[in-house]
């Protein structure tokens, strides 16, 4: 393309049918791949653009560089991107724009919020012109009403996760923190119930390695913990090496954002997400209407009788256990964490996943007393629970055998066993969703938060 043509822009359908030439297009970007090194000593990334001439599925722009420095730094999805002297391709059946860090040239502006006609970032090679400003005030105008088209399963609800695949997510960013020297954590939520897994650690582990409550290697503060909601899942997030700075800076507290390759895997029987080189950002409008579907049936979700309840657990809880008070609501341990009052009553569907002595005869003092600590876990948190005294009689039906006490243990943590009421070494454990009654109480007058404890009453396992 000579520089007579430096004025034609071409539409991205017409761009698509003229490979091996140079081309100048503008577009709005909305998909965002991070930085890598090539097997050289160049960097590249890919952005996936759009235009009125194609909404869907847009193309994508690959950019080559001599560092990372040098490639566009977006600063939003939903931003513009004007290019000049690109070169189509194809590759794998598809055609990509190339940018050729010899002659070709980037501006970016700022998306459809924006009456700014300046570039917050150009290429060394990027001259302005006067008819710029028509192009991108254009493509704002059109992005006013535009919704991007992506079908009903492009992007998976929580509760449909599965170990060790990448996933596209939609979810609301509830906070982000360092939890460790230069390790960042997010904390992602989209209103449904991540699915219940199956344990492979031995019951006597609790003993010596017991299962966190939490990844993060520190609790949240209350008062933070208060502000996320208290049905759903919140996912923690981490960053694969590399990815971190370049992903931060879109990642902002009460935004949603939608996520293009995450990695879900299973850390200490807790769902965990992984940020990855190959995970993308794609545009998230206020309006989107993927967002307004969640919310609308998180809402659905909360106005129901039963709507604190796990996903998981329904058709209904397990009959393993009766608890005093059947007309009492359920509530979520999340709810139980965040009450606004130190000492309260609770009923929880919840699984126990760890108990501790881990051995049925070692639940009772040598003055026969119960003290016992169980790990409950809901979809929303994992919390410890103490059995003791007479609650501990009332929840076992008094003082059975041994024999009897390790059945009922091993029902309600999931064990399996054979034939001859062994347990089998190895084997998932899948604890069942049962009902408890719960009390908060605490052990400092000085420092009633900081002291508070919870244990089971009002329930026997049958």
């Amino acid at each position: 393309m000579g520089d007579s043509d430096d004025y034609k822009f071409l539409k991205i359908t017409d761009a698509i049918t003229s490979i091996n030439q140079k081309v100048n297009l503008i577009g709005v970007i909305v998909e965002i791949g991070f930085p890598k090194q090539t097997k050289n000593t160049d960097c590249f990334c890919t952005l996936k653009i759009i235009d009125e001439s194609r909404p869907k599925p847009g193309m994508s722009v690959i950019f080559f560089a001599e560092s990372k420095e040098k490639l566009p730094h977006v600063a939003s999805a939903g931003d513009i991107i004007q290019l000049s002297h690109v070169l189509m391709k194809t590759h794998c059946g598809e055609v990509n724009a190339v940018f050729n860090k010899k002659f070709s040239s980037f501006a970016l502006y700022e998306g459809k919020e924006s009456g700014d006609f300046l570039p917050y970032q150009v290429s060394s090679k990027f001259r302005p012109r006067d008819l710029d400003k028509k192009f991108i005030e254009g493509l704002r105008k059109w992005l006013v009403d535009f919704q991007l088209d992506e079908g009903l399963s492009e992007f998976l609800f929580l509760r449909e996760i599965k170990q060790e695949e990448r996933v596209n997510l939609a979810c609301k960013v509830l906070h982000i923190c360092e939890v460790a020297k230069e390790e960042w954590m997010a904390f992602l939520w989209d209103g449904t119930d991540a699915p219940p897994i199956s344990l492979l650690t031995k019951l006597e582990d609790e003993v010596n390695d017991p299962l966190p409550l939490q990844l993060e290697p520190v609790p949240l503060p209350r008062d933070l913990l208060c502000t996320f909601p208290t049905v759903g899942t919140v996912l923690r997030v981490i960053f694969d090496q590399g990815v971190q700075k370049h992903l931060l800076h879109f990642l902002h507290t009460g935004k949603w954002v939608k996520f293009v390759n995450v990695l879900c895997e299973v850390h200490s029987g807790l769902w965990r997400g992984v940020l990855t080189p190959f995970t993308k950002l794609r545009y998230t409008p206020i309006e989107d209407h993927l967002v307004s579907a969640r919310q609308r049936i998180y809402n659905e979700r909360l106005s129901l009788k039963y709507g604190r309840m796990p996903y998981w657990s329904f058709p209904w809880t397990s009959n393993i256990t009766v608890v005093d008070y059947e007309n009492v609501p359920f509530v979520t341990l999340m709810d139980v964490l965040t009450y606004s009052e130190v000492t309260a009553k609770f009923k929880c569907v919840a699984r126990v996943v760890a108990a501790l002595p881990c051995q049925a005869e070692d639940f009772r003092s040598p003055l026969g007393t119960y003290r016992i600590r169980l790990t409950l876990e809901d979809p929303t948190a994992r919390i410890h629970v103490h059995l003791y005294g007479e609650d501990g009689e009332k929840f076992f039906g008094g003082y059975p055998s041994v024999d009897a006490l390790t059945w009922k243990l091993n029902k309600l943590l999931g064990v399996t066993v054979s034939d001859n009421g062994k347990q089998i070494n190895n084997a998932q454990r899948n604890p069942l969703w049962v009902q408890f009654c719960l009390k908060s109480y605490y052990l400092s007058k000085n420092e009633v938060w900081g002291s508070r404890h919870y244990r089971i009453f009002g329930t026997k396992v049958v």
